[in-house]
């Protein structure tokens, strides 16, 4: 296997510093927040084996997206370019979760039924759980089916907050 090459950027955000990393297409391939780079580094290490990181020159569009995102515009990231690794069936879910838009949420049971399987909940909320792309992959939009806060990478808070600026209507 050869080893991967992508860059990285710092981008400040009202709910934390995040980490974002792109190929040399300009396509995302990880974002996470920066209090969680242990659990970046370890998707990283599953998806690709060895990666080599070096800062971006410049700014990415997936920078830019995501700044308009937090300043409100929140369908700058729906075309942000993603490129994930992951099993077909990770990528389905990534997928399906990329057609979840702004201000919506879903349950793990209603996305496992749009991908045509009702009965894997847990495998979609496992797929969900190894989202590498944080908000531009929006797996906070996944909430519980009683409409609570369920868990976030992220914390919780943060993804209160996220629902919250996308104007999503959620118990909790």
């Amino acid at each position: 296997m050869s080893e991967h090459h992508f860059f990285t950027e710092a981008l400040a955000t009202p709910i934390g510093p995040m980490l974002l990393l792109t190929d040399a297409e300009d396509n995302v391939r990880s974002l996470d927040w920066e209090d969680h780079a242990d659990r970046l580094h370890l998707l990283l290490r599953r998806q690709y084996g060895a990666v080599r990181l070096e800062p971006k020159a410049g700014v990415s569009a997936a920078r830019l997206g995501l700044e308009a995102y937090f300043a409100g515009a929140l369908e700058a990231i729906v075309e942000v370019p993603v490129a994930m690794a992951g099993t077909s069936f990770q990528r389905s879910v990534w997928a399906a979760l990329r057609t979840i838009r702004c201000g919506e949420t879903t349950s793990y049971g209603r996305l496992a039924a749009m991908l045509g399987r009702p009965k894997a909940m847990r495998a979609v909320g496992m797929a969900n759980g190894s989202n590498p792309v944080s908000i531009i992959v929006p797996c906070h939009r996944v909430i519980g089916a009683d409409s609570s806060l369920t868990g976030y990478g992220g914390g919780v808070e943060r993804k209160r907050w996220l629902l919250q600026h996308e104007g999503a209507v959620f118990g909790g």
